[in-house]
């Protein structure tokens, strides 16, 4: 397992944190060379927008430039489409491919497991139409996060192709809630154990919080894909990605954990800002970085 820190300094992180509050209130428009024509005629489905950063060749097909399929956060419950579509085109500019941001089932009205069915399907779809799995990067935050390393438990079990890769930022690993840097982060983060337990209840709506896929870190880790896990040193779940990195390493994987220095949950949201501030630039270059050593 590799764990880098990324350093952060005060003043850096102060200013991030002041932008991310104004970022929901008041969230920027998406860039104007951005392209919202559909990559794919079909998304198993399931609803989603395809945002593409001009980045492809010409003459270039799917199937060359491979795809990134994104899956938001917001607790399970809610979701932000300007903000979505913004974080889509990110990950299309990092991951040289066009992004299809979904648009997946929300509780309580559809608790687990119709998100994670609708981001399985999504997959699958993007396959029967001729997309390599090796070319398919999945991409996350937050309760996204947690929804995409679930679906690469359901995928292994049932012995579909894995993807090339997975990004998985500020993800729950663990609905038992039981990481120290729960309560050892309390007071520094935007979320707390009971927005948790919250989300939790809301979203399990009675199925097990000890096993997979719901909660990754208590499914069968070993085969996975190479991972890339992304938290903030402040968050009050630093340790789930902290213990799932750490398990799928145990288990043979291919697996890295970037700990940005002072940052609370979800500060990758910086990085939808017009001109992004250090601390979403860094991460951006390395989703790059990363997006270049997969197929």
């Amino acid at each position: 397992m590799q764990v880098t820190h990324i350093p952060v300094t005060p003043e850096e992180a102060a200013a991030a944190m002041a932008e991310m509050r104004t970022l929901f209130s008041a969230p920027p428009a998406l860039p104007a060379d951005a392209e919202l024509t559909p990559v794919l005629p079909r998304t198993g489905g399931v609803p989603g927008v395809w945002v593409t950063a001009p980045h492809r060749s010409a003459g270039e097909d799917v199937g060359e430039t491979g795809v990134t399929i994104y899956v938001h956060g917001g607790g399970f419950e809610h979701r932000n489409p300007p903000m979505e579509q913004i974080m889509a085109y990110r990950l299309s500019q990092a991951t040289g491919r066009p992004a299809l941001a979904v648009d997946y089932r929300l509780a309580p009205d559809h608790p687990y497991p119709a998100a994670l069915d609708d981001v399985v399907a999504v997959y699958r779809s993007l396959l029967d139409q001729g997309v390599p799995a090796s070319r398919v990067i999945l991409a996350g935050e937050s309760a996204g996060a947690t929804l995409l390393l679930s679906a690469l438990l359901v995928l292994k079990q049932a012995g579909d192709p894995l993807p090339a890769g997975a990004i998985a930022v500020s993800g729950q690993t663990d609905f038992t809630l039981s990481s120290p840097s729960i309560d050892a982060n309390d007071g520094q983060d935007f979320v707390n154990r009971a927005v948790l337990e919250h989300v939790s209840s809301q979203y399990l709506a009675g199925a097990r919080p000890d096993q997979g896929p719901q909660s990754p870190l208590h499914g069968e880790l070993d085969g996975l894909p190479p991972l890339l896990l992304v938290a903030g040193s402040k968050e009050v779940m630093l340790d789930d990605s902290r213990r799932f990195a750490e398990a799928v390493s145990a288990a043979g994987g291919d697996v890295r954990l970037d700990v940005y220095e002072g940052m609370p949950h979800a500060f990758h949201a910086t990085t939808l800002l017009p001109s992004p501030p250090p601390v979403a630039t860094t991460l951006l270059r390395r989703l790059v970085e990363w997006s270049g050593l997969l197929p």
